[in-house]
């Protein structure tokens, strides 16, 4: 068995009436949907149309919300199915990211994962989905796309069909006969809700869950955009007035491409990640130069830098877990990520190189502060400093790096698949842990080596930073439209103040200019500096992906 789904653009009438049943059957919460009808209307007054898609999961053969689900709570079944299981999820919302069909919601009612689940229940006992009975039209068509008798497989071969974004390789089992591109396509028609007839789409400056995202100019179209006769008034930026049809310029509209109907998509993820991208760099960062520094011979073991340095280190990882925890919807199931993990998941594999590593640079610190106040011989530190400081390297480096991965495996945000990004977060948490340093040397009198070496390392980090950013991550073109629409917004639209004021200007020229001072002051602010635009960069780099939409 091999479940699929075939919707019939030609006899749709866009009667939500599918949407409806599968609220019904699945008991789904107001202000989310399993199944939503999208409309997008063509053409020029008068002579219009209206498009339907029939919109949902695609059960995809190679399914990536199944990869990244640390604890399985998204799962394949051997009919092929894409299943869920609430009582399993704990709402890390990974799965979200990893859809590019935005067909995974979380249920405001449970806080764990939901979305079309093929009516599973109703299958095993012989029956078909519920939106495939009660569509008037026979426009949603079910079955085994194994059985080459079933009727699935004979429109398949009778039909031109089509389905969502085959370039992202997930083999989507949701397919579309006689579909059209306005509506396939999320990007194809402008992201302007002002201009929609009806719809439970937020202005662009709510995200949904009370979190602001930055408002987008709209610009104001006639009411009547739902009938075809869209036509801009004469006040391009203001409100219109007058009565219910105006003519502006005396011109009817021209060609029209517009979606008339559309379903509500919340953006998953907020400043708790960029906030643990900052505080797991820094806590990282400071273990890495101590001890890469010390091992190389760069500088000698001092006790109460060490001791200070690698307590700060603990308590940022610290911090790192208490966001990531709070991000969840379900925090209270946070060690089944430890318990039941699913290890193709780079959340399970982060989380246990998180853990490895503050046990070990954990050990590391008891040991050193115990000598050092003479609860035992100091030879006891002396002789596994080595030992535990080179094997912490390596794991401090894959808590820097390893949420590069995590992102590659959020296949719904094209920006974040960047083969550079392990590059650049190792380059921050270097950059971040030498800022770290250096305000500390303004609290308490550091070895001027560890300083010196300290301040070298920030402003190359600082520089090769830079370097990374303008040439790889926004200096390449990008693979996809996407991606290119999430760096422009980040470049030239929504984001541009926080790359290019608080990142660029704050965060790396005006600290280059400070350290130019080579005062302990001066160094200690830039590190500052650097870290707030450190979080502003991240903040625009998670955001706005989020903000170009998949369905």
């Amino acid at each position: 068995m091999n479940y699929g789904f075939l919707i019939n653009n030609e006899t749709c009438i866009g009667c939500h009436a599918c949407s409806t049943a599968c609220k019904s059957e699945n008991e789904v919460p107001l202000g989310v949907n399993r199944t939503w009808v999208k409309s997008v209307e063509t053409g020029l007054y008068p002579n219009v149309r209206r498009h339907f898609q029939v919109t949902r999961c695609n059960h995809c053969a190679n399914p990536p919300c199944v990869r990244i689900c640390p604890v399985t709570a998204m799962y394949q079944r051997a009919d092929g199915i894409v299943e869920f299981d609430p009582e399993v999820c704990i709402g890390c919302k990974a799965c979200l990211q990893a859809c590019p069909y935005d067909a995974i919601y979380v249920d405001p009612n449970t806080g764990t994962a939901a979305k079309c689940h093929y009516c599973a229940h109703r299958v095993e006992v012989g029956l078909e989905p519920a939106c495939v009975v009660v569509c008037p039209e026979h426009a949603i068509i079910a079955g085994d796309l194994d059985d080459p008798a079933s009727e699935i497989s004979r429109m398949l071969a009778e039909n031109k069909v089509t389905v969502r974004k085959p370039e992202q390789g997930t083999a989507p089992k949701l397919f579309y006969a006689n579909g059209n591109d306005t509506t396939l396509h999320p990007t194809a028609v402008p992201r302007t809700p002002a201009t929609f007839a009806w719809a439970d789409v937020l202005p662009l400056h709510e995200s949904g869950d009370g979190h602001a995202a930055p408002e987008i100019p709209l610009p104001v179209v006639s009411k009547q955009a739902a009938s075809g006769a869209a036509i801009r008034t004469p006040q391009a930026q203001g409100t219109p007035t007058g009565g219910p049809i105006l003519i502006g310029d005396g011109r009817m509209a021209e060609q029209m491409v517009q979606v008339a109907y559309n379903a509500q998509h919340k953006i998953p993820w907020h400043w708790p990640v960029p906030a643990y991208l900052v505080t797991k760099s820094i806590g990282a960062g400071l273990f890495m130069l101590l001890s890469l520094g010390h091992g190389l011979g760069l500088f000698p073991f001092d006790g109460p830098a060490f001791i200070v340095g690698g307590l700060l280190s603990l308590l940022f990882m610290g911090i790192t877990t208490a966001l990531l925890v709070y991000d969840l919807e379900r925090p209270e199931r946070f060690l089944r990520i430890l318990t039941r993990p699913q290890w193709k998941s780079w959340l399970v594999r982060g989380a246990f190189i998180l853990v490895g590593f503050s046990t070990l640079a954990g050990l590391w610190w008891l040991i050193e502060t115990g000598a050092y106040l003479g609860w035992w011989s100091s030879s006891l530190a002396e002789a596994v400093r080595p030992f535990l400081l080179w094997i912490g390297l390596p794991l401090a480096v894959g808590s820097a790096v390893y949420t590069a991965f995590l992102f590659g495996q959020a296949e719904g945000r094209d920006l974040w698949q960047s083969t550079l990004l392990p590059l650049h977060l190792l380059v921050q948490a270097v950059m971040a842990g030498a800022a770290a340093l250096l305000v500390m040397d303004v609290f308490m009198a550091i070895p001027d080596v560890l300083a010196r070496t300290a301040f070298i390392a920030f402003a190359a980090g600082l520089i090769i930073d830079l370097l990374v950013t303008f040439l790889g991550e926004f200096g390449m073109p990008h693979a996809s439209e996407t991606a290119a629409q999430a760096a422009h917004a980040i470049r030239h639209g929504a984001y541009k103040n926080h790359f290019w004021l608080w990142s660029v200007a704050v965060g790396h020229v005006i600290p280059l200019a400070l350290l130019l001072a080579g005062h302990p002051l001066a160094s200690a602010l830039a590190g500052v500096l650097t870290l707030v635009g450190l979080y502003f960069y991240e903040y625009a780099f998670v955001m706005a992906p989020q903000e170009v939409p998949n369905s």
